[in-house]
């Protein structure tokens, strides 16, 4: 009995130990990469952060980290339009630098513009394509509109596209008495079918090692098939497995109580959301107080300054006349 035991041991802590390595070897083993921007490191960001001359702010969170601000002035200030600043959350792989085809023409129609760079991402600090965690993202939101707010900005309204949408629904939830309005742009509970491969068996493998054995590992490439990868090293084409799955989207919702201004917008050429899918979010929005806006000659990632120009329009007729 006694030996029939320390064999079954024998087993068991065998299996453990070529689990163990066979993980290690999975975590650790070089992957090619369909992706040649290969982005920029906490240290580069920083030197670029500081070098960087254009208007912005700086601001250290709670937990010690750096976060960036992008910021786009009007040309002249409109005292009926003073207090407002609009906030744009950007989408995945992208940073505020990206978004200067919302920034000048919202900044031009008298809105103070600001665009944050989240942790991990652009110029702000953090490990690149990460996050500790959900809790901790969404307090990143929170505090840049509070931020804001502390500079004079009595009416913040926020401008999320594409994963900036579950970003927006996040601050919205955690803030809903800091901010004015809320601003929904490409995206939807549910994307266009066979946008990705699915990933194989090994790259599962591959990928739930690497959170394992070193989570803080940009294991997971973002590519589809037809994607056009920007050679700007600012943008973040590599993430961690804690990052991607923080959050489940299709739980989220605005909160019930909020009874702010809201405009979801569509691009009727989006390649990667239907515009149908988009309304059924907003749908889903509880506010009394929300429009739909299909907008015109639009993909996912080009929205062309007509498109921004009739969201400056929303915003006249909303907070101004």
């Amino acid at each position: 009995m006694k030996k029939a035991l320390r064999i079954f041991l024998y087993i068991v802590i065998s299996i453990i130990v070529v689990a163990l390595i066979g993980g290690l070897i999975l975590a650790y083993l070089p992957v090619k990469s369909k992706i040649s921007n290969h982005g920029i490191s906490p240290k580069q960001a920083a030197v670029l952060r500081e070098s960087y001359t254009g208007p912005h702010h700086v601001f250290t969170t709670t937990d010690g980290e750096t976060l960036f601000l992008r910021r786009w002035n009007p040309d002249s200030v409109d005292v009926k339009k003073k207090d407002i600043a609009v906030l744009i959350f950007h989408g995945i792989t992208a940073h505020s630098g990206s978004y200067e085809m919302a920034g000048k023409p919202i900044s031009a129609g008298g809105y103070t513009t600001f665009g944050l760079d989240y942790r991990g991402h652009g110029l702000s600090g953090g490990n690149r394509g990460d996050s500790p965690g959900k809790d901790r993202w969404i307090t990143d939101l929170a505090e840049s509109i509070k931020y804001i707010r502390t500079l004079g900005f009595s009416k913040v309204v926020i401008l999320g596209h594409s994963l900036g949408v579950a970003s927006a629904i996040c601050a919205a939830n955690a803030v809903p008495n800091e901010i004015a309005g809320v601003i929904l742009l490409s995206g939807a509970y549910e994307g266009r079918k066979g946008l990705s491969a699915p990933p194989s068996l090994y790259d599962k493998a591959r990928i739930i090692s690497s959170s394992i054995f070193r989570p803080n590992y940009q294991a997971i490439e973002y590519y589809r098939k037809g994607m056009k990868v920007s050679p700007d090293t600012l943008f973040n084409f590599r993430y961690t497995l804690r990052f991607v799955s923080m959050l489940d989207v299709k739980t989220l919702r605005m909160p019930q109580g909020l009874n702010v201004p809201v405009l979801v917008g569509a691009g009727d050429k989006d390649e990667l959301f239907e515009v149908e899918k988009v309304k059924e979010l907003y749908d889903m929005i509880p506010s009394t107080k929300k429009e739909f806006l299909v907008m015109k000659n639009t993909t996912h990632a080009v929205i062309p300054v007509e498109s921004w120009n009739q969201i400056v329009d929303w915003l006249n007729r909303t907070f101004v006349s």
